[in-house]
């Protein structure tokens, strides 16, 4: 299964699904913008003498970025897995399997990636086109980097500035709102059927973090051998024995509360015993930017519905 593989080798590029959940972070309206200025930029190797104007974007994550930061009408072409926002140009472009060729024909002044499969910033690079490697995140400051560093290369510094601070601001008050715990709550996060999870050492480890939930698959990967993404016997997993399963495989592997439910063996965990089965939508689980702020909504809510022990 795809997914589950790529979250075994590739630590967080999980971009598939199919969202359609409200966006709490939509495109800042009223920010000061500070388009066509401050030109040549320079940030990291790249330096850029103008504003991109053709942008293409092989990162789900990054495409999101882009247009929550008003960047949206400089991006001429995005991968096949973005999907988000709707309005995005989305081609048969791929970002696990780039093609140099096919990239070039969309004539780009910029390309951003999440990674450098098959070498491909070196072969853009022979071609003259200009690229970003934008990784995922290991952290929330991660994102908010990411999104400054866009917001520098393509003109929209003021809006990437206002839209870091909002999603802070956002998620500083959900976790406020979650009433505090003599005993924290363990989780299982499931990456796919075949339990695929991340560690606390992961981007969504930190999410969960936020509210100082334990990870049963940290002792899967002490060594941090497996990069954050170890797989998990069903065995061990019961032993744990979590408080509460969420599910970031409910679109790409058709997981919910009751395929987990008929589960052989598991219905003496306790998150299956109580209902605490959360399906999540897989592509804001899987994803850095913005929309993080919805996820960790979600796991607001449904920590709220714990009763404090």
């Amino acid at each position: 299964m795809k997914r589950a593989i790529i979250a075994a080798t590739a630590a967080a590029l999980l971009l598939t699904g199919c969202g359609d959940k409200a966006d709490s972070t939509k495109e800042p309206a009223a920010a000061a913008s500070s388009a066509g200025t401050g030109f040549p930029v320079t940030v990291g190797p790249l330096t850029l003498g103008a504003r991109p104007e053709k942008i293409v974007s092989l990162s789900p994550t990054a495409t999101e970025m882009l247009f929550a930061i008003g960047a949206g009408p400089q991006v001429t072409a995005v991968d096949d897995q973005s999907n988000h926002p709707a309005e995005a140009p989305k081609t048969d472009l791929s970002g696990f399997k780039p093609n140099a060729e096919a990239i070039a024909a969309k004539n780009p002044d910029l390309v951003v990636l999440s990674g450098d499969a098959d070498q491909i910033v070196a072969q853009l690079g022979k071609l003259k086109i200009p690229t970003f490697v934008s990784p995922a995140a290991a952290s929330l400051d991660d994102t908010y980097r990411e999104i400054d560093e866009l917001g520098s290369l393509t003109g929209h510094s003021g809006e990437a500035t206002q839209l870091s601070q909002t999603m802070k601001t956002e998620i500083d008050q959900i976790v406020k709102g979650v009433p505090a715990r003599t005993k924290p709550l363990s989780y299982f996060y499931e990456l796919g059927p075949e339990l695929y999870s991340a560690t606390s050492k992961t981007f969504i480890g930190g999410v969960f973090h936020l509210f100082g939930m334990t990870n049963v698959a940290d002792s899967a990967d002490a060594d941090g051998s497996k990069g954050g993404y170890p797989q998990l016997s069903a065995e061990t997993l019961v032993k744990a024995n979590p408080d509460t399963v969420f599910l970031a495989d409910t679109k790409c592997c058709r997981q919910s509360a009751d395929s987990v439910k008929a589960r052989k063996g598991w219905a003496s965990i306790t998150a299956v015993q109580k209902g605490r089965i959360y399906p999540l939508d897989d592509d804001i689980a899987s994803r850095w930017g913005p929309r993080t702020v919805d996820l960790v909504k979600a796991v607001a809510d449904a920590v709220s519905k714990v009763p404090a022990s």
